[in-house]
Parts: C-alpha cells; structure tokens; sequence
C-alpha cells in the first residue's frame, strides 16, 4: 500500500527552477552568459539535498555574422561525480550559427545521451537571448543619438518570420511601410491603422 500525501490547505512549493541570462556587449563581439539553477524549498534546514543543478554557460557571439566564436561550461552544483565530464563537449558550440537551424543543430550535437540535458537547454536558448541582446544594443545606439533607427540600413528586419506580428506581410511589415520604425514612439506600438492616419495626416 502506497502511502498518500497529506493534505493541505494550500498549495506546497516542491521544486523551483530559475534560468537566468545576461548579455554584454564587448565591442564587436557579445559575451552572453546563461545560469540554471533547480532546487527544493521544502529541503532547506538540512533535512535533504535542497541545490539540485547549478550550471552555466558561457559564449562568445561575434555580432557581424551571428557566429559563436567561444563557448565553456560549467557546472557548480550536480548530482553525480560523472556529470561534469560532459563540460568539454560544449565548446563544439563554437562554429555554430546562431541564425535559423541553430536549434536543430545544437539538439544533433548534444540532445539525449550525446549532451548534458541542462547545459543543452541553456545552449538552445542562446539564439533568441542575442537577436534581443542586439535589438538592445541597437536601441542604446537610439538612445545616445548615435543612430535613428533600430533596423540596419537596407537589411531585412532581425526578427523577420519570428512571430506572428513579425511574418512575411504581416502587421511589422506594414507598420514599417506606413513610416513606423523600431524603437520609434509609444511603447508598445499603435496599432497599424493609427500608424497609417499619422502618416497621411489624418
């Protein structure tokens, strides 16, 4: 007979997990940088092992063509001795593309038993954490007047086919073609009929 957990009032914290990352801009290159943490609140005090994974991800993207020139790992909290024999393996990440195929290219080289689980999950998020590292770096060149728009001069937008809002067409490209740029106006943006009626004065 297995025995039933006891019944509370209200909900019982098990387990939280926290995935934190940082970008920083290092010149012509961005050094981003992922943590994962898993842990039990109901552990604290010593009664069982309340750190569960504490690991990181270190890597370099050179920012002109989106290309991982640098990776580490690292792991400072882990459940088994074997666990960090796996760190080296990443810095395969090095030579990747972070543009389209980037997921499917790390989940080859490191998914299931190739990989680290956790390390794998921060390196596949790394893509979308520099498309908005760089979004952000356009918007701080905005902001100290050394540019006036988010888009780079006769280049598609970043984060074409994206989203719904950003697909081929979609509401952005039209948004854009009524005169609205990135980082320009309200926050968030009008709706595109309100974009059009500025444009023409109305």
């Amino acid at each position: 007979m297995t025995s039933q957990p006891v019944p509370v009032g209200e909900p019982v914290p098990l387990h939280r997990r926290s995935i934190e990352y940082e970008a920083f801009d290092a010149g012509e290159s961005l050094l981003v940088i992922g943590r994962l943490r898993d842990s039990r609140p109901w552990a604290k005090g010593g009664h069982s092992i309340a750190s569960v994974h504490d690991m990181e991800l270190r890597v370099t993207v050179r920012i002109s063509d989106m290309t991982i020139t640098e990776a580490s790992a690292n792991m400072h909290t882990f459940p088994h001795a074997e666990c960090p024999g796996i760190v080296q393996a990443f810095k395969d990440l090095a030579g990747l593309s972070v543009a389209r195929g980037y997921t499917r290219a790390v989940q080859t080289r490191f998914g299931g038993p190739r990989g680290c689980t956790h390390l794998e999950q921060l390196a596949r998020s790394i893509g979308p954490v520099v498309v908005q590292a760089v979004t952000s770096r356009r918007a701080q060149a905005v902001s100290l007047g050394l540019s006036t728009d988010l888009l780079s001069a006769g280049a598609s937008p970043w984060a074409r086919d994206s989203c719904h809002v950003w697909a081929e067409g979609g509401v952005a490209d039209q948004k854009i073609a009524a005169g609205w740029r990135p980082g320009s106006g309200p926050y968030p943006s009008l709706p595109v009929e309100e974009i059009r009626k500025a444009g023409t004065g109305s």
